[in-house]
């Protein structure tokens, strides 16, 4: 690992540590106000950088392949996560939105905080331009799909009692899916990039100015929440999600990339887009449903922390691999 790499990781933490301050004094309120940080990001912050991201995606210019290769297996580990945990749920009944909170944790990476500078400094601009490749996508794809599982849960829990038909049950969870904070944003962001028409400057500045927030907002209300929560309780439920994130999750791209015959700096790319830490987004989403907060803080926190020692050993196995396989172009 690189000098600049410790600093970004220092300077989140600091943030955080900030945010934790804030909850313990009280400066800024307790536990609600921390829910009111995260619902300002998901309502107002996040929609914006969704839309002007998706509005901004150059489709045809997109590497198909690299960007397959990565969502194919983190949106597989995302759904089978998913899965698990709602056979979990049908024998101890829990919040409808906990298995999706739960894959989304397992899954979403730190992408852009931590993730450009890493992309930056261990593979230059080449393996940059990469990782943007599968940022331009990130949340969009990942979000919208666990959005779609949630609903569908709420659906399910409010209208089971009613024994209303299927038909009816995916009308709500459409209705729902459409009218949310996430996925309204992609789909105006999509149209206005089928219509080929340029943002105006000004709208355009707005939305740069709010999406820059998402960020910041979601680091200080994870250190709030952690301060309201603390990690007792959670830790091992945090370990899990975190083995998932850091492990489990960058050795299938790795495999799945051989499989798609990437090699030398895109595999390396992907995969350590992969096995970076736990995106703040979860948390954001936690927030929204109310569901599992303790929990994923613990796992933003502990996953970042133990990104120190995984990252270094992801990039030694990349190493150690034929060298037609590291050395390479994709």
């Amino acid at each position: 690992m690189v000098g600049p790499i410790y600093l970004k990781l220092v300077a989140i933490f600091i943030v955080v540590a900030i945010g934790w301050g804030a909850g313990r004094t009280r400066f800024l309120g307790g536990g609600e106000a921390a829910r009111a940080l995260s619902n300002a990001a998901f309502y107002l912050f996040a929609p914006a950088l969704l839309f002007r991201t998706t509005a901004r995606i150059d489709f045809e210019q997109l590497p198909w392949s690299i960007v397959l290769a990565y969502f194919i297996p983190v949106v597989g580990l995302m759904l089978l996560v998913y899965a698990q945990q709602r056979r979990r749920a049908a024998a101890a009944p829990a919040a409808p939105a906990a298995p999706s909170v739960r894959a989304i944790t397992a899954t979403f990476s730190n992408t852009v905080q931590l993730g450009i500078p890493v992309a930056a400094a261990l593979f230059g601009e080449a393996g940059l331009s990469v990782h943007l490749a599968v940022v331009s996508l990130h949340a969009l794809t990942l979000l919208s799909v666990v959005t779609v599982l949630a609903e569908l849960d709420l659906s399910r829990a409010a209208e089971g009692h009613a024994r209303r038909s299927l038909g009816a049950t995916l009308a709500t969870t459409a209705r729902n899916t459409l009218i949310h904070p996430v996925v309204m944003p992609v789909l105006l962001g999509l149209l206005w990039n089928l219509l080929d028409g340029p943002i105006p400057p000004a709208v355009d500045e707005i939305l740069v100015t709010l999406g820059q927030a998402v960020v910041p907002v979601c680091l200080i209300a994870t250190g709030m929440s952690l301060a309201h929560y603390g990690l007792r309780g959670s830790l091992g439920a945090a370990s899990v999600l975190s083995l998932l994130k850091l492990v489990v999750q960058p050795a299938l791209v790795l495999a799945v990339g051989l499989a798609f015959g990437l090699r030398g700096l895109p595999l390396a790319a992907i995969v350590m887009c992969a096995a970076l830490p736990a995106g703040t987004n979860s948390m954001m989403f936690a927030q929204r449903y109310a569901t599992r907060e303790a929990e994923v803080t613990s796992t933003l926190v502990l996953s970042m922390l133990a990104f120190v020692v995984t990252a270094p050993l992801w990039l030694l196995l990349l190493q150690l691999l034929p060298a037609g396989w590291v050395a390479s172009g994709g």
